[in-house]
Formats: structure tokens, C-alpha cells, sequence
């Protein structure tokens, strides 16, 4: 097969996806920055640089960089005409749009039935100080869009979370605030391929946050018929094919899912349970084309 890879050429991903390629497929990384389309009566065909996408069997999205409006709109439309062009798009455009969008992933994931931290999404400082408080005085505010624990603040202090609010407001961001959920210093990361599901335990001794970009330490989960179900059910919520989900099991008992992420990493879960991740991804890849 050949298969496009949005991302950089020098990226552990792409070279990882090449381990696993060998002499079966040809994998070729192209950047969101080349791209373009052109559109006559007759045809409609999107490029990178000097590459012919359409002539792809598939394109695996591995990087969300950010972008003007019209960047950003341009892209996901490209993507979509790929796709409507027979080229598997993996995640969908409208898979990736969803999950980088934090209030609409939660929205969907509400819908799905699945238990959500109460959230409160607006953008107004003497808002966000009301939303500070209705949630009980200790709150995480994190970025509409963005991941691996990246601009993401706890904020338990009133004086604070004044500053942190009008900060925000005056840049002219959207402030996304959870309810604090306390738990025992772990959370669960869930990485989901098609029907295939693996897991990690990440810990982190050192910060409330436990995204292993930020020191934590990973181990091996085994996924129970519950994790699994509610992983694939947050998947299908945001329409992605592969996608990590964080699930967060708090003192209350409950497990409570944070986030679905359609462009998810996979080196440290590879590390820790020794899957070879790359593998199952073409696997998939291959059986979607097939």
C-alpha cells in the first residue's frame, strides 16, 4: 500500500510506522503546510508540495499544528475531499476536528452516557469566577484545544482564578474549567485500533498531572471488559478509528473519561508493554483499505 503520513519527515512516529512497513508498504510523511487543491469541471485532486495525494490508498493524520482560521478550515477540507475521493483518511477530518475541540468532545462524550467531570465552557472573566465557584473553589483550567497536559492550570484560590480569568479573557481565549476530581495519583491510558485496545497505568509522585510528557512513570493495565467498553464507546463518540483515551478513576468510584485524542502518541506504551503499536496501526490501515 501506499500510504501518505501527515507529519514531520524526521518525527519517531513516522520513522516507527517505517520499522513497521518494511518492503510491505511505502509510508511517505507529507506536511499540512504544502498543502493544496485544485479544482477544475472535471477533477479535483489535493497535493503536498510535489506529491499527488489522491494517488494514495490511505492518509494517516499524526500531527494537529495550529493555524489561522482559514488555515485550519483549508486543511479539514482537504481532508474531506480525500476522503470523499476514496483515500482512507485516518481519523476522518471530522473525527480530528471533534477530539481537538475540548468542549465538543465532552458534549460527546455527555451524549454517549459516559461520566464526564462537570464542566463549565465560556468567555468572560466574571463568568469563569462564577464557574470557579459553582464547581466548588478548585477547578483545572485547561486550553479549548491542545494536549499532553500543555497550558493546563489548577487553580484552587480565588485571588488567582481572578487573575488567571481576566488573563484569558483579554487574550481572547475560550475558558474551559472542570471540577477538580480527587483521586489516588494515577490515571488510565487507553489506546484504541479499530477493535483492538491496549492500556497503561501513568503515575506521576511528582505533579497532579500524569501525562508521561510531563515525568510520568508508566506500567502495563490490563483492560477489563468495562475499560474496554467505555473506550470504545468514547471513541465512537467523536467518530475516530484510532484514538487514546484518558480515564480517570476518582476517590468517588466513579471512572470519569477526560479526553479522546485522535492523534495519539504511542512511544511510551509501546515502551511499557512492549506491543509493537506501529504494527496494528498499518494492520488496521490495510484491513480498512482492503
Amino acid at each position: 500500500m501506499k500510504i501518505a503520513v501527515l507529519g514531520s519527515a524526521t518525527s519517531w512516529y513516522v520513522g516507527d510506522l517505517r520499522r513497521a512497513a518494511g518492503e510491505r508498504h511505502r509510508v511517505t510523511p507529507v506536511t499540512y503546510s504544502q498543502l493544496a487543491s485544485k479544482v477544475t469541471s472535471e477533477t479535483l485532486t489535493v497535493e503536498s508540495g510535489e506529491i499527488a495525494l489522491n494517488e494514495f490508498d490511505a492518509l494517516l493524520v499524526r500531527s494537529m499544528p495550529p493555524g489561522s482560521l482559514e488555515q485550519v478550515v483549508f486543511r479539514m477540507d482537504a481532508l474531506a475531499r480525500l476522503e470523499a475521493a476514496g483515500v482512507a483518511v485516518i481519523n476522518s477530518a471530522k473525527a480530528c476536528e471533534t477530539a481537538i475541540d475540548k468542549y465538543l468532545t465532552t458534549a460527546r462524550l455527555q451524549a454517549a452516557g459516559l461520566k464526564v467531570p462537570d464542566t463549565f465552557v465560556c468567555q468572560t472573566a466574571e463568568q469563569g469566577l462564577e464557574a470557579f465557584e459553582r464547581l466548588g473553589g478548585e477547578v483545572v483550567v485547561k486550553p479549548l484545544f491542545g494536549g499532553e497536559g500543555r497550558g493546563i492550570t489548577k487553580v484552587d484560590d480565588p485571588a488567582i482564578a481572578l487573575r488567571v480569568m481576566k488573563t484569558l479573557e483579554q487574550l481572547g481565549s475560550v475558558l474551559y474549567l472542570q471540577k477538580f476530581i480527587p483521586h489516588r495519583g494515577h490515571d488510565l491510558r487507553l489506546l484504541v485500533i479499530g477493535e483492538r485496545i491496549f492500556g497503561m497505568r501513568r503515575s506521576n509522585p511528582d505533579d497532579w498531572r500524569t501525562n508521561v510528557a510531563l515525568g510520568a512513570q508508566g506500567e502495563p493495565l490490563e483492560v477489563t471488559p468495562e475499560l474496554a467498553e467505555v473506550a470504545l464507546q468514547a471513541v465512537k463518540s467523536v467518530g475516530a478509528d484510532i484514538a487514546g483515551v484518558d480515564l480517570l478513576p476518582g476517590r468517588d468510584g466513579q471512572l470519569y473519561v477526560l479526553e479522546v485524542n485522535a492523534v495519539p502518541g504511542w512511544r511510551a506504551l509501546n515502551r511499557v508493554t512492549g506491543v509493537d503499536v506501529a504494527r496494528h496501526v498499518l494492520d488496521f490501515v490495510e484491513r480498512r483499505v482492503c
